[in-house]
Protein backbone atom coordinates (compact mmCIF):
# COMPACT_ATOMS: atom_id res chain seq x y z
CA UNK A 1 0.00 0.00 0.00
CA UNK A 2 2.56 2.58 0.82
CA UNK A 3 4.17 1.65 -2.60
CA UNK A 4 1.27 1.75 -4.86
CA UNK A 5 0.42 5.34 -2.83
CA UNK A 6 4.46 6.54 -3.03
CA UNK A 7 3.77 5.79 -6.77
CA UNK A 8 0.36 7.34 -7.64
CA UNK A 9 0.42 10.54 -5.20
CA UNK A 10 2.45 12.99 -6.81
CA UNK A 11 0.38 12.55 -9.68
CA UNK A 12 -2.70 14.10 -7.15
CA UNK A 13 -4.18 17.05 -7.30
CA UNK A 14 -6.66 19.43 -6.26
CA UNK A 15 -8.93 20.99 -8.55
CA UNK A 16 -10.61 23.89 -7.72
CA UNK A 17 -13.94 25.61 -9.91
CA UNK A 18 -17.03 27.01 -7.74
CA UNK A 19 -16.46 23.73 -5.71
CA UNK A 20 -13.81 21.57 -5.11
CA UNK A 21 -12.43 17.84 -6.00
CA UNK A 22 -9.27 15.72 -6.86
CA UNK A 23 -7.87 14.92 -10.26
CA UNK A 24 -4.92 12.99 -11.46
CA UNK A 25 -2.35 13.56 -14.24
CA UNK A 26 -2.17 10.70 -17.03
CA UNK A 27 0.12 11.82 -19.77
CA UNK A 28 3.30 14.11 -19.20
CA UNK A 29 2.37 16.75 -21.41
CA UNK A 30 -0.45 17.54 -18.18
CA UNK A 31 -3.44 16.22 -19.31
CA UNK A 32 -5.16 15.36 -15.81
CA UNK A 33 -8.47 13.22 -16.19
CA UNK A 34 -11.38 14.13 -12.98
CA UNK A 35 -15.17 14.22 -12.81
CA UNK A 36 -17.56 15.72 -14.92
CA UNK A 37 -18.87 17.00 -11.81
CA UNK A 38 -15.80 18.38 -10.74
CA UNK A 39 -15.28 20.97 -13.16
CA UNK A 40 -18.77 22.04 -13.30
CA UNK A 41 -18.52 23.12 -9.63
CA UNK A 42 -19.90 20.25 -7.72
CA UNK A 43 -23.74 20.11 -9.65
CA UNK A 44 -25.14 16.54 -10.24
CA UNK A 45 -28.62 17.52 -11.46
CA UNK A 46 -30.26 18.06 -14.62
CA UNK A 47 -29.60 21.97 -13.74
CA UNK A 48 -25.76 21.61 -13.06
CA UNK A 49 -23.89 24.78 -14.19
CA UNK A 50 -21.70 24.77 -17.75
CA UNK A 51 -18.38 23.69 -16.85
CA UNK A 52 -16.02 25.93 -16.22
CA UNK A 53 -13.71 27.16 -18.97
CA UNK A 54 -10.88 27.61 -16.77
CA UNK A 55 -9.93 26.07 -13.47
CA UNK A 56 -6.80 26.31 -10.72
CA UNK A 57 -5.26 23.29 -9.68
CA UNK A 58 -3.04 22.60 -6.36
CA UNK A 59 -0.49 19.92 -6.39
CA UNK A 60 1.01 17.80 -3.50
CA UNK A 61 4.48 19.79 -4.02
CA UNK A 62 2.50 23.02 -3.72
CA UNK A 63 2.96 24.50 -6.95
CA UNK A 64 -0.76 26.14 -8.60
CA UNK A 65 -1.29 27.56 -11.43
CA UNK A 66 -4.68 27.37 -14.12
CA UNK A 67 -5.98 24.75 -16.00
CA UNK A 68 -7.77 24.53 -19.06
CA UNK A 69 -11.55 22.62 -19.62
CA UNK A 70 -10.73 20.38 -22.45
CA UNK A 71 -13.75 18.80 -22.57
CA UNK A 72 -16.50 16.77 -20.20
CA UNK A 73 -18.77 14.42 -20.50
CA UNK A 74 -22.03 14.57 -17.87
CA UNK A 75 -22.97 10.91 -19.32
CA UNK A 76 -19.81 8.98 -17.87
CA UNK A 77 -18.96 11.69 -15.43
CA UNK A 78 -15.64 11.91 -16.95
CA UNK A 79 -13.58 15.45 -17.42
CA UNK A 80 -10.20 16.24 -18.68
CA UNK A 81 -8.19 19.26 -18.06
CA UNK A 82 -5.01 20.48 -18.92
CA UNK A 83 -2.13 22.53 -17.14
CA UNK A 84 0.93 24.35 -18.02
CA UNK A 85 3.15 23.60 -15.18
CA UNK A 86 6.23 21.37 -16.12
CA UNK A 87 8.17 18.59 -14.68
CA UNK A 88 4.61 16.55 -13.95
CA UNK A 89 4.94 12.90 -13.39
CA UNK A 90 1.86 11.17 -14.74
CA UNK A 91 0.62 8.29 -12.62
CA UNK A 92 0.19 4.47 -14.59
CA UNK A 93 -2.79 3.52 -15.72
CA UNK A 94 -4.19 -0.30 -15.33
CA UNK A 95 -6.97 -2.26 -16.95
CA UNK A 96 -9.93 -2.18 -14.48
CA UNK A 97 -11.55 -4.96 -16.81
CA UNK A 98 -8.79 -7.05 -14.73
CA UNK A 99 -9.94 -6.41 -11.36
CA UNK A 100 -11.08 -8.83 -9.30
CA UNK A 101 -14.19 -9.14 -6.71
CA UNK A 102 -11.97 -8.76 -3.13
CA UNK A 103 -8.69 -7.32 -4.76
CA UNK A 104 -7.11 -4.12 -2.51
CA UNK A 105 -7.84 -0.99 -3.71
CA UNK A 106 -6.57 2.47 -2.61
CA UNK A 107 -8.56 5.81 -3.23
CA UNK A 108 -6.17 8.71 -3.41
CA UNK A 109 -7.72 12.17 -3.30
CA UNK A 110 -6.72 15.57 -2.36
CA UNK A 111 -9.67 17.18 -1.07
CA UNK A 112 -10.14 20.68 0.26
CA UNK A 113 -6.11 21.23 0.32
CA UNK A 114 -5.51 18.18 2.18
CA UNK A 115 -2.56 16.73 0.23
CA UNK A 116 -2.51 13.00 -0.73
CA UNK A 117 -5.99 12.07 1.45
CA UNK A 118 -5.74 7.89 1.37
CA UNK A 119 -8.34 5.10 2.20
CA UNK A 120 -8.16 1.59 1.41
CA UNK A 121 -10.68 -1.07 0.75
CA UNK A 122 -11.43 -3.78 -1.54
CA UNK A 123 -13.59 -4.50 -4.29
CA UNK A 124 -16.84 -4.89 -3.27
CA UNK A 125 -18.71 -5.43 -6.83
CA UNK A 126 -17.71 -5.31 -10.46
CA UNK A 127 -20.17 -4.30 -13.56
CA UNK A 128 -22.36 -2.06 -11.58
CA UNK A 129 -24.09 0.39 -13.57
CA UNK A 130 -24.93 3.97 -12.20
CA UNK A 131 -26.94 6.50 -12.78
CA UNK A 132 -25.66 9.47 -14.55
CA UNK A 133 -26.64 13.34 -13.93
CA UNK A 134 -28.34 13.45 -17.17
CA UNK A 135 -30.18 10.64 -16.76
CA UNK A 136 -28.09 7.94 -18.63
CA UNK A 137 -26.30 5.08 -17.04
CA UNK A 138 -22.89 4.30 -16.66
CA UNK A 139 -21.76 1.21 -17.37
CA UNK A 140 -18.01 -0.54 -15.88
CA UNK A 141 -18.60 0.62 -12.93
CA UNK A 142 -16.15 -0.50 -9.45
CA UNK A 143 -17.98 -0.53 -6.12
CA UNK A 144 -15.79 -0.23 -3.54
CA UNK A 145 -16.09 -0.05 0.40
CA UNK A 146 -12.90 2.57 0.19
CA UNK A 147 -13.73 5.70 1.58
CA UNK A 148 -14.36 8.41 0.05
CA UNK A 149 -15.93 12.13 0.38
CA UNK A 150 -16.97 15.11 -1.90
CA UNK A 151 -13.09 16.51 -2.13
CA UNK A 152 -12.34 13.05 -2.85
CA UNK A 153 -14.23 13.21 -6.57
CA UNK A 154 -12.34 13.17 -9.27
CA UNK A 155 -9.17 11.49 -7.73
CA UNK A 156 -7.42 7.92 -8.67
CA UNK A 157 -8.95 4.50 -7.26
CA UNK A 158 -5.44 2.58 -6.96
CA UNK A 159 -4.76 -0.93 -7.42
CA UNK A 160 -1.72 -2.69 -5.08
CA UNK A 161 0.52 -2.29 -8.13
CA UNK A 162 0.04 1.13 -8.12
CA UNK A 163 -1.94 1.31 -11.29
CA UNK A 164 -5.01 3.45 -11.73
CA UNK A 165 -8.11 1.21 -12.36
CA UNK A 166 -10.68 3.86 -11.63
CA UNK A 167 -11.84 7.90 -11.25
CA UNK A 168 -13.73 7.93 -8.00
CA UNK A 169 -17.12 9.43 -8.49
CA UNK A 170 -19.99 8.67 -6.31
CA UNK A 171 -20.77 7.76 -2.48
CA UNK A 172 -23.87 6.69 -1.07
CA UNK A 173 -24.16 8.85 1.48
CA UNK A 174 -27.03 7.12 3.61
CA UNK A 175 -24.82 3.99 3.39
CA UNK A 176 -21.87 2.97 5.19
CA UNK A 177 -18.65 2.02 3.00
CA UNK A 178 -21.02 1.76 -0.85
CA UNK A 179 -18.25 3.90 -2.87
CA UNK A 180 -18.20 3.92 -6.95
CA UNK A 181 -15.41 4.58 -9.92
CA UNK A 182 -16.03 5.02 -12.87
CA UNK A 183 -13.64 1.66 -14.41
CA UNK A 184 -10.31 3.42 -16.17
CA UNK A 185 -11.15 0.96 -18.81
CA UNK A 186 -14.73 3.50 -19.82
CA UNK A 187 -12.57 7.26 -18.58
CA UNK A 188 -9.62 6.32 -21.27
CA UNK A 189 -11.94 5.78 -24.28
CA UNK A 190 -13.89 8.85 -23.04
CA UNK A 191 -10.49 10.80 -22.73
CA UNK A 192 -9.28 10.31 -25.80
CA UNK A 193 -12.68 11.53 -27.49
CA UNK A 194 -12.63 14.56 -25.75
CA UNK A 195 -9.11 15.58 -26.28
CA UNK A 196 -9.60 14.80 -29.53
CA UNK A 197 -13.20 16.15 -30.00
CA UNK A 198 -13.87 17.95 -26.92
CA UNK A 199 -16.90 16.23 -26.35
CA UNK A 200 -18.35 12.97 -27.07
CA UNK A 201 -20.94 11.88 -30.36
CA UNK A 202 -23.47 10.03 -29.29
CA UNK A 203 -26.54 9.11 -31.45
CA UNK A 204 -30.28 9.80 -30.87
CA UNK A 205 -33.58 8.56 -32.24
CA UNK A 206 -36.10 11.84 -31.49
CA UNK A 207 -38.13 9.65 -29.36
CA UNK A 208 -39.58 9.78 -25.89
CA UNK A 209 -40.32 6.16 -24.10
CA UNK A 210 -40.93 4.18 -20.96
CA UNK A 211 -40.16 0.97 -20.45
CA UNK A 212 -43.10 -1.77 -20.37
CA UNK A 213 -43.70 -5.40 -20.35
CA UNK A 214 -44.85 -6.95 -23.43
CA UNK A 215 -48.13 -8.97 -23.26
CA UNK A 216 -47.68 -12.34 -23.17
CA UNK A 217 -50.05 -12.99 -26.13
CA UNK A 218 -47.62 -11.60 -28.28
CA UNK A 219 -44.42 -12.61 -27.09
CA UNK A 220 -45.63 -16.74 -27.60
CA UNK A 221 -46.91 -14.67 -31.59
CA UNK A 222 -44.10 -13.34 -32.57
CA UNK A 223 -41.50 -16.11 -30.65
CA UNK A 224 -39.62 -13.31 -28.87
CA UNK A 225 -36.62 -13.52 -26.32
CA UNK A 226 -37.37 -10.73 -24.17
CA UNK A 227 -40.80 -10.20 -22.04
CA UNK A 228 -40.28 -6.06 -21.99
CA UNK A 229 -39.94 -3.16 -24.69
CA UNK A 230 -39.85 0.42 -25.05
CA UNK A 231 -43.19 2.12 -25.67
CA UNK A 232 -42.71 4.84 -27.84
CA UNK A 233 -44.92 8.11 -25.70
CA UNK A 234 -44.27 10.99 -28.04
CA UNK A 235 -41.66 11.77 -31.42
CA UNK A 236 -39.71 14.32 -32.33
CA UNK A 237 -40.67 16.08 -35.46
CA UNK A 238 -38.50 15.67 -38.15
CA UNK A 239 -36.46 13.42 -36.19
CA UNK A 240 -34.72 10.06 -37.43
CA UNK A 241 -37.69 7.90 -35.97
CA UNK A 242 -40.24 10.34 -37.33
CA UNK A 243 -38.64 10.18 -40.77
CA UNK A 244 -38.94 6.24 -40.16
CA UNK A 245 -42.55 6.75 -39.60
CA UNK A 246 -42.73 5.48 -35.95
CA UNK A 247 -45.65 6.40 -33.84
CA UNK A 248 -46.93 7.07 -30.69
CA UNK A 249 -47.94 3.90 -29.30
CA UNK A 250 -45.60 1.78 -31.08
CA UNK A 251 -43.31 -0.68 -28.86
CA UNK A 252 -39.89 -1.13 -29.80
CA UNK A 253 -38.13 -4.25 -29.04
CA UNK A 254 -34.87 -4.57 -31.15
CA UNK A 255 -32.36 -2.49 -32.87
CA UNK A 256 -29.89 -3.66 -35.56
CA UNK A 257 -30.85 -7.18 -34.30
CA UNK A 258 -30.38 -6.61 -30.86
CA UNK A 259 -32.85 -7.76 -28.63
CA UNK A 260 -34.30 -4.39 -26.37
CA UNK A 261 -35.65 -4.60 -22.64
CA UNK A 262 -35.36 -0.79 -21.63
CA UNK A 263 -34.34 2.82 -22.84
CA UNK A 264 -30.87 1.68 -21.41
CA UNK A 265 -30.36 -0.71 -24.18
CA UNK A 266 -31.10 1.73 -26.60
CA UNK A 267 -28.22 4.54 -25.09
CA UNK A 268 -25.71 1.47 -24.98
CA UNK A 269 -26.58 0.78 -28.61
CA UNK A 270 -26.72 4.81 -29.99
CA UNK A 271 -22.43 5.13 -29.90
CA UNK A 272 -20.83 7.49 -32.21
CA UNK A 273 -20.24 5.17 -35.08
CA UNK A 274 -23.51 4.90 -35.62
CA UNK A 275 -24.26 8.04 -36.46
CA UNK A 276 -24.99 8.73 -40.26
CA UNK A 277 -25.82 4.87 -40.86
CA UNK A 278 -28.69 3.15 -41.36
CA UNK A 279 -30.13 0.89 -38.48
CA UNK A 280 -33.22 -1.20 -38.75
CA UNK A 281 -35.76 -0.90 -35.19
CA UNK A 282 -38.31 -3.73 -34.79
CA UNK A 283 -41.51 -2.74 -33.49
CA UNK A 284 -44.96 -3.72 -32.49
CA UNK A 285 -47.89 -1.88 -33.56
CA UNK A 286 -50.78 -3.32 -32.26
CA UNK A 287 -50.43 -7.12 -32.80
CA UNK A 288 -48.22 -6.92 -35.77
CA UNK A 289 -44.70 -7.26 -36.46
CA UNK A 290 -42.76 -4.34 -38.14
CA UNK A 291 -39.14 -3.66 -39.30
CA UNK A 292 -38.32 0.12 -39.82
CA UNK A 293 -35.41 1.39 -41.30
CA UNK A 294 -33.73 4.28 -39.36
CA UNK A 295 -30.76 6.74 -39.88
CA UNK A 296 -29.04 7.77 -36.70
CA UNK A 297 -28.97 11.30 -36.12
CA UNK A 298 -26.03 13.02 -33.85
CA UNK A 299 -27.60 13.72 -30.43
CA UNK A 300 -27.50 17.90 -30.09
CA UNK A 301 -24.81 19.40 -28.03
CA UNK A 302 -26.63 20.76 -24.66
Amino acid sequence: MIAATERVAPAVLSVETRGSGSGFVFTPDGFILTNSHVVRGGGRGRGAPRAAEKVRVRFPDGRTGPAQVVGDDPDTDVAVIRTELAGLTPAPLGNSRSLKVGQLVIAIGNPLGFQSSVTAGVVSALGRSLRSTTGRLVDDVIQTDAALNPGNSGGPLVNSRGEVVGINTAVILPAQGICFAVGISTAADVAVELMRHGWIRRGYLGISGQNVPLPRALVRRHDLDQERGVLVTSVEDGGPADKADVLPGDIIIAFDGKPLAGLDDIHRLLIGDRIGVASTLVLLRGAERREVAVRVSEKPRA
